[in-house]
């Protein structure tokens, strides 16, 4: 089936053999496919080579890091130039995807990458991209149906770029491709996906039709207990398929948003000795920001208890402990190698977020202080 919703994503089992339909679609000849070492130990990529037609030159970069790199990107970008590429497939997990999309930015854009950064003042600078298909193989960070991507600078500072512009031209969502995935990524991803629904659904912007997605989304992570069965079970194909459908929707949702949990992991993240996961750093932080909001939101911690199938008089952050503990999360971020020393830097980088003009409750520098604290010792 294909969604009618912001790219309309092809998404139903077996969409990737849509591929070479997608390409031509788009005009692209020559992709450069971005993906990840993993991907490519596996045999991945040759499925996509496999896939493209003879009609089809294509060019592969497959060195994407853990956290996408300003380097990473100027690299693939090299290979993008150096084979007369025409269009860019990112393939894989949310870090392919997000430095698809900073290749398929720079391809056509002058001056450096950091130019065009939220943080930067760069949102309106960015003008129409060269073609770009999205292909996620894990069910997390919906990237394939959002505006934005996430870059490590060579300064340290890990940065957003957003633009509707960065939106892919086309997504093609197979849950099947998540078959497999072993239980700490399924796990690690889900629990992004459920971060996006809970702070889009907290942020303070007026968009009831994003936070009803959101609310679904919720629904078929933890009511249906599409994660738990997942991780449990990597072989579920209706596990895999609630929680790609939920990864997309938290996406979707968080068109109105983000909040401090996200402020927080990117800071973290930022650190490429450490190279933590971005869904299991949310996972870890956001009970201790649930805690902090709680009295900020209204009655929408009733909403999300709900959706969760819960009573409206759960604790909510206790909920996720629960939830983090059976699926194999970390306990804190201790235990992920986050230090005390790095407190500060870590202050100063979230402080400076984007994601911190949606969230219900900017902390004070003390208050940031507590929160990274709590996340690190609770």
């Amino acid at each position: 089936m294909q969604l009618n919703y912001f790219n309309r994503p092809y998404f139903e089992n077996g969409a990737i053999r849509k591929l070479s339909e997608v390409l031509i679609a788009q005009q692209i000849n020559n992709p450069l496919i971005c993906t990840d070492p993993g991907l490519s130990s596996v045999g991945m990529t040759d499925k996509i080579k496999d896939l493209i037609s003879s009609n089809f030159s294509s060019s592969f970069f497959e060195e994407t890091p853990a956290n996408p790199t300003e380097e990473a990107v100027m690299n693939a970008l090299k290979v993008y130039k150096d084979n007369n590429c025409d269009g860019v497939v990112g393939f894989g997990g949310g870090s392919s995807m997000d430095l698809a999309k900073a290749v398929a930015l720079m391809a056509n854009h002058d001056g450096d990458l950091m130019d065009y950064s939220v943080n930067e003042g760069g949102y309106g600078k960015i003008t129409e991209t060269i073609p770009m298909v999205a292909i996620p193989t894990t069910a997390g960070t919906g990237s394939e149906v959002s505006v934005g991507s996430l870059i490590v600078m060579n300064d340290g500072r890990k940065l957003i770029f957003a633009s509707p512009h960065l939106m892919p031209n086309a997504a093609i969502c197979d849950p099947e491709l998540t078959i497999g995935l072993p239980p700490v990524l399924t796990a690690g991803a889900g629990m992004d996906a459920l971060t996006h629904c809970i702070e889009a659904i907290l942020s303070p912007i007026n968009d009831p039709p994003a936070e009803a997605v959101g609310i679904d989304g919720i629904e078929k992570i933890i009511k249906e207990e599409s994660l738990i069965r997942a991780c449990e079970d990597g072989q579920d194909k209706e596990a895999r398929w609630g929680m790609m459908m939920a990864s997309t929707e938290g996406a979707m949702a968080f068109s109105k948003g983000l909040g401090a949990v996200h402020s927080m992991s990117h800071a973290i993240g930022a650190n490429q000795e450490l190279g933590l996961h971005h869904g299991t750093l949310n996972a870890v932080i956001l009970p201790s920001v649930l805690r902090f909001n709680q009295d900020h939101v209204g009655n929408k911690y009733s909403r999300i208890a709900r959706a969760m199938g819960k009573n409206e008089s759960i604790n909510l952050a206790t909920e996720i402990e629960k939830l983090n503990e059976r699926i194999g999360m970390p306990s804190n971020l201790q235990e992920m190698g986050v230090t005390e020393d790095m407190i500060p830097d870590l202050i100063a980088h979230a402080m400076t977020d984007p994601s911190n003009i949606t969230t219900p409750r900017v902390p004070s520098l003390k208050e940031w202080e507590k929160l990274f604290l709590e996340a690190m010792h609770k």
